[in-house]
């Protein structure tokens, strides 16, 4: 699929994923039913998804983390896959660089790093080493809530 400009506009005004097609459609000067067309074509397409997104640290007893991961194997797209499967990851992205993988994770009470590593991490094949980054403080960091 094509990305034009005003797929671009739309997907701005969409910061607010609850904002009206009417009133996208009226800044833009196209129709509703134009917007409408439109996002439902990048939603089928997987470019766009309209979720909500919560700032973790709002919420008591939960941590945000970034891990590195290290793999004995190339195999980073199929790894990458199953890393995005395991419980508390919210992304999983294929780098250059000192890691292969870096994943984003969300826990809470009951289900933290040693629960993560433990239960999780051990169950795949072919890690090499890993390195915990332990978000602190962030700024505009808002991720889907799936635990």
């Amino acid at each position: 699929m094509k990305i034009d400009d005003l797929n671009i506009a739309i997907i701005k005004h969409l910061i607010d994923g609850r904002k009206a097609y009417k009133l996208i459609a009226n800044d833009l000067n196209v129709s509703e039913n134009t917007i409408r067309a439109r996002v439902n074509k990048m939603r089928e397409a997987g470019i766009l998804e309209i979720a909500g997104l919560v700032d973790t640290s709002a919420i008591p007893g939960h941590s945000t983390v970034i891990i590195g991961v290290k793999l004995k194997s190339t195999d980073l797209v199929q790894k990458g896959s199953e890393f995005s499967e395991l419980k508390g990851v919210v992304s999983v992205a294929v780098v250059t660089g000192r890691y292969d993988l870096m994943l984003m994770a969300v826990f809470k009470e009951g289900f933290g790093l040693l629960e993560f590593y433990t239960e999780e991490i051990s169950r795949i094949e072919g890690v090499q080493s890993l390195e915990t980054f332990v978000i602190y403080k962030s700024y505009n960091l808002k991720v889907p809530y799936k635990l």
